[in-house]
């Protein structure tokens, strides 16, 4: 990793590298019904930048997770995407995609040397926003997303996470929620 990235990473720096937990929870609706699913998590964190937007620099980790069932060999989810760093704005953005054809673009204002931030999307946003497929548009609509992470003094972090599902059949909010703690390997 070079040195002059991760010096320029501010809160992101300590997620730099890889993280295993088998402590995840998974609270989701399958077939109608809430479930809650125990799950081990791999997450990669490579580090990338400067990005230039002309006057604007942004570090960032390229992350890959996967997440999958205790006691089960094939994954059940995965994501794809970049955590940035804008310096100058103090913003930490987190910008994935999952395989269901969802993308979020999260963001927060943070202080280079925080360990514990917030970030937000909502559906119809200019900036931090919400993008899904059609079919999950019309029937499990993502209207907000919220990520909450606490880089830890063991040298853990722990992250919770609230997806807030539009669901017209049940004309109702549901919260998918995951959260974890990992461990640097």
């Amino acid at each position: 990793m070079s040195e002059e990235i991760i010096a320029n990473l501010g809160p992101l720096a300590p997620l730099a590298g890889t993280w295993e937990s088998d402590k995840g929870v998974d609270t989701s609706r399958v077939h109608s019904k809430e479930t809650i699913t125990k799950f081990r998590e791999k997450i990669v964190f490579e580090p990338l930048g400067p990005v230039n937007n002309g006057p604007q620099a942004l570090y960032g980790l390229r992350y890959s997770t996967t997440c999958w069932r205790l006691g089960e060999a094939d994954a059940f989810h995965e994501e794809l995407g970049y955590w940035l760093w804008d310096k100058d704005r103090e913003q930490v953005m987190r910008c994935f995609m999952v395989p269901r054809g969802v993308l979020i673009n999260a963001g927060g204002t943070v202080k280079a040397n925080s360990k514990d931030f917030h970030l937000e999307a909502e559906l119809g946003s200019q900036t931090y926003g919400v993008l899904s497929n059609r079919y999950l548009d019309d029937s499990y609509k993502t209207k907000r997303y919220t990520l909450d992470v606490s880089i830890n003094d063991d040298g853990s972090f722990t992250y919770s996470e609230n997806t807030q599902l539009w669901i017209p059949v049940n004309q109702e909010i549901f919260h998918h929620t995951d959260e974890n703690t990992l461990t640097k390997v």
